[in-house]
């Protein structure tokens, strides 16, 4: 198996070993919390506008798409989700503590495998899309988000009902981020 299908297959699951680390070491300390709090919401925040544009399908262990998403937050840049996900594991670090050592680890784990995923991710749509998906990626940059929305995004109207149904895990994990390191806090 490719590994970049591998860490796609189980990014779900590849987050564990560095929370279970992050759970060993952790001291958490009251404005390093504050800011995970911060940096988690904003992340959840970017996921759920995500996942009300590309709807639940972005849940699936299969690399590929049945329609190209541009619109919402794929406008200003082509990985929200991933970007969402990194903030959001940057933020479980500042609960832990916000050690920089810790910080730095959970941002290179995500440079490292959304870099493999997005790879794979995107020679697949090129496959699927061909010229449009190009079009896309000419226009739209893959990590750092344009302050404007691209023009020629293909306009598709939000589902939150079903974006905030698609993001009840990710929602039931960070309260219990949340609440395992508060009471760690305490302790």
């Amino acid at each position: 198996m490719d590994i970049r299908q591998f860490f796609f297959k189980l990014r779900s699951y590849t987050p564990i070993p560095l929370l279970i680390i992050l759970l060993a070491t952790a001291k958490p300390q009251f404005i390093p919390f504050i800011w995970g709090i911060a940096l988690m919401l904003a992340g959840e925040l970017i996921r759920f506008w995500g996942v009300a544009h590309a709807g639940g399908s972005t849940r699936t262990r299969d690399v590929g798409a049945h329609m190209l998403v541009t619109s919402g937050p794929f406008a200003h840049l082509r990985n929200p989700l991933y970007i969402g996900n990194a903030l959001i594991y940057i933020g479980v670090a500042c609960l832990a503590g916000g050690e920089l050592i810790w910080i730095l680890v959970a941002f290179a784990f995500c440079a490292v495998q959304y870099s493999l995923i997005v790879s794979l991710e995107e020679e697949t749509l090129i496959e699927i899309f061909g010229i449009e998906y190009e079009l896309y990626c000419r226009n739209v940059p893959r990590w750092m988000p344009r302050l404007s929305p691209w023009n020629w995004s293909i306009p598709k109207k939000p589902d939150w009902k079903d974006a905030w149904r698609n993001e009840k895990h990710t929602r039931a994990n960070l309260l219990i981020a949340l609440v395992v390191f508060s009471l760690i806090g305490i302790l």
